[in-house]
């Protein structure tokens, strides 16, 4: 009998992540995000009613693990605008500092933070697979903004026969 080396790699050790402190951090740092948004939701419907916008359209379209806003619009009324050089203040969180960090953006800008922001935390993955397309719409004089979602998905059908 001779004896060989083994070729196996020893197992490896025990995990020490701790997933339920990953998880607390994930939805302590979820719900300090969320507090920042009336107030970004303010400063943007105040700077659009200033502008004298009275709703902003944002389309976007996503699939095959990629996806984009594919046009925003501002609108006075029935009539398409652009966008003034305004810019204000965007209260954000960075993956890297807890502190809340005050940006300085356009307001196109930050229309389209938000509809991003807002597609992650209800369709999260939207632009996976099949994909899903749709538009917001940012009522200024309602102070509301509106999502209307269409997701798309692969179907089949099996059929079994019997002869």
């Amino acid at each position: 009998m001779t004896l060989t080396e083994p070729t196996l790699a020893p197992p490896m050790a025990p995990t020490t992540v701790d997933m339920a402190q990953i998880f607390a951090a994930h939805a302590e740092r979820t719900t300090r995000i969320e507090a920042l948004r009336p107030g970004n939701k303010d400063r943007l419907f105040d700077g659009l009613m200033a502008a004298d916008i009275t709703h902003v359209t944002v389309t976007f379209d996503g699939a095959g693990d990629s996806g984009q806003i594919e046009s925003i619009g501002a609108w006075s009324g029935e009539t398409a605008v652009e966008f003034p050089a305004t810019e204000i203040a965007y209260a954000a969180l960075t993956w890297d500092d807890p502190e809340v960090e005050m940006r300085q953006l356009s307001l196109e800008d930050v229309v389209e933070q938000l509809a991003y922001d807002f597609l992650s935390d209800t369709h999260g993955g939207w632009e996976n697979n099949d994909g899903a397309y749709g538009e917001f719409c940012f009522d200024a004089a309602a102070r509301c903004i509106h999502l209307e979602f269409n997701e798309r998905f692969t179907s089949s059908e099996l059929y079994t026969h019997h002869f």
